[in-house]
C-alpha cells in the first residue's frame, strides 16, 4: 500500500486503541526465519505493519546481485501472510522517514542488530513506544540458501 493508506491504517488502529507494530527489511526469498521472526513481531501488538526495502534501496545496502526477487512480488508474498496487516515499500536506504511517518508503538528488529544502531529507535521511544530485538533463527538466511544455491549448480 501507500505511505498515505498507511497513514490511513494507523489512524483507524490508533483510534480504536490498538498496538502497532513496525518492522523492515528486505525479505528477499522468504523462508522459516522470515515467518517465525514475523509471526512473533505481531504477536507483540494489534497490528503489523513491514517498511520493505525498494529494489534499488535494496541494491543500496546489500550489491547490485540483490534482490532476487522484485519488491513488487516481495510485497505481495508479505501482504498475503496472516500475521502481515500491511506493506509498505520505501525507497530510501534506511526506514527512518517512513517510521517518522507511522509512528509506530513498537519497533522490531533482529537481535543481530546493536540497539544503538537500530534506525528509528529514538522516533519511537520519544513517543513513549518500545523496541524490542528479536533472536534470529539460526541457519536460515537468504544468503545461505543463495550459496546453496550456487553450491549445487
Amino acid at each position: 500500500m501507500t505511505l498515505d493508506e498507511a497513514r490511513g491504517v494507523v489512524d483507524r488502529l490508533r483510534a480504536d486503541g490498538r498496538t502497532i507494530v513496525f518492522t523492515n527489511g528486505v525479505f528477499d526469498l522468504l523462508h522459516v526465519g522470515h515467518l517465525r521472526y514475523l509471526q512473533h513481531a505481531r504477536n507483540l501488538g494489534d497490528a503489523l505493519l513491514i517498511g520493505l526495502n525498494s529494489d534499488r534501496s535494496v541494491r543500496l545496502n546489500k550489491g547490485p546481485g540483490r534482490p532476487i526477487t522484485p519488491e513488487a512480488e516481495r510485497a505481495e508474498i508479505l501482504a498475503a501472510l496472516a500475521c502481515v496487516d500491511a506493506v509498505v515499500i520505501f525507497d530510501e536506504e534506511t526506514p527512518r522517514e517512513l517510521i517518522s511517518s507511522l509512528q509506530p508503538d513498537i519497533l522490531v528488529k533482529g537481535a543481530d542488530w546493536a540497539e544503538d544502531a537500530i534506525v528509528g529507535r529514538d522516533i519511537v521511544e520519544a513517543r513513549g513506544g518500545r523496541v524490542v530485538r528479536v533472536a534470529i533463527e539460526a541457519g536460515h538466511s537468504t544468503t545461505t540458501i543463495v550459496d546453496r544455491i550456487r553450491s549445487l549448480s
